[in-house]
Formats: C-alpha cells, sequence, structure tokens
C-alpha cells in the first residue's frame, strides 16, 4: 500500500519523474505547469521546502514502495485554521481509492497535526475525477465560480471536526 509522506528534500527526483511522465495527463484535466516549472524545479522543490519549513504550506507525496511518486497532496496558504487542498494522482493509480484515502488521511493530519479546521479546494469543470474525489470525501461545493489558469472550475469547503471529544465514563 502506498504511504502518504511529508515531502523532503530527497524526495526531488522521484518528484520530478511523477511531474515529466504525467505532464500530458494532467494536462488534460488541469492548466500545465510550463516548461518554466521543468527547467527550474530544482530551486522550485527547495522554495516549497522553505515554505512548508515556515508552517504556511504542508506539501505531501503519495509514494509506493519501491519509492516512486503517484500523488500530490498539497495544503497551501494554512492560516486561522484554514487551508487550500490541491491535489494531482498519476495517472496509472488511478481509479483504485488512492485519492479518496489519501486525502482522507489528510483530514487526519489537520486535525491533528497541522490545526487545520476548514479546507477549501477548486477543480476546473473538466476534471470530474478530482470533483468526484471531494464530493466522495465530503467537500461541498461553495456555488462559487473559480478560474484556474483560464478555465472555469467550482470551490468547494469541507469542515473538519472542530470539537474536541467529550470523554465517556471512567
Amino acid at each position: 500500500m502506498p504511504e502518504l509522506q511529508r515531502l523532503r528534500a530527497d524526495h526531488a527526483p522521484a518528484l520530478l519523474c511523477f511531474e515529466q511522465e504525467n505532464r500530458a495527463f494532467f494536462a488534460a484535466s488541469v492548466p500545465d505547469r510550463g516548461d518554466d516549472y521543468f527547467n527550474r524545479f530544482a530551486a522550485r522543490h527547495e522554495a516549497l521546502l522553505t515554505e512548508q519549513a515556515s508552517g504556511a504550506c504542508h506539501f505531501h507525496l503519495l509514494v509506493a514502495g519501491d519509492g516512486e511518486v503517484l500523488g500530490r497532496f498539497n495544503l497551501v496558504d494554512a492560516a486561522n485554521g484554514t487551508a487550500e487542498l490541491g491535489f494531482r494522482l498519476a495517472e496509472k493509480a488511478t481509479g483504485r481509492g488512492l485519492a479518496t484515502a489519501a486525502v482522507r488521511q489528510i483530514f487526519n493530519l489537520c486535525e491533528t497535526t497541522y490545526a487545520l479546521t476548514t479546507l477549501r479546494a477548486s477543480a476546473t469543470l473538466t476534471n470530474t475525477a478530482s470533483r468526484a474525489v471531494l464530493t466522495r470525501t465530503g467537500f461541498v461545493a461553495t456555488g462559487e465560480e473559480v478560474l484556474l489558469g483560464g478555465e472555469r472550475g467550482l470551490g468547494y469547503v469541507r469542515e473538519l471536526r472542530t470539537e474536541t471529544p467529550t470523554p465517556g465514563p471512567a
């Protein structure tokens, strides 16, 4: 079973491979990152690690047992209990429930590690797979129309558990 791991410096080669191998697949449903992203990947990776160290973002990879990256699950702009969730899964990893399971693991991290109570997300109208994952994991469409790289999309929100469970009788 693949493991959700917090982004580290040594993930860089496998992450670059993931992005390159899936570039055309991703571009079919989300705006392409562009050549500059790949040309400056090392610097971009270092910048993400710096941003993560500041606590403003939390980046995760879904990693197979052999070290291959199967997906990315990012929490960005974390502040005041809220963050934006973004994710992408390798083409060969789709259709197996991996994205749904990883998003649910992210919920647990939000509650136990990152002190987040609300997640926002968005997906292009053509990205039916991501929209299905969001709905399956309890996100609700906000009715807000968004533009993602010039493409029309929808906004979503998911409230996480905000109350501390009351202990039962001892």
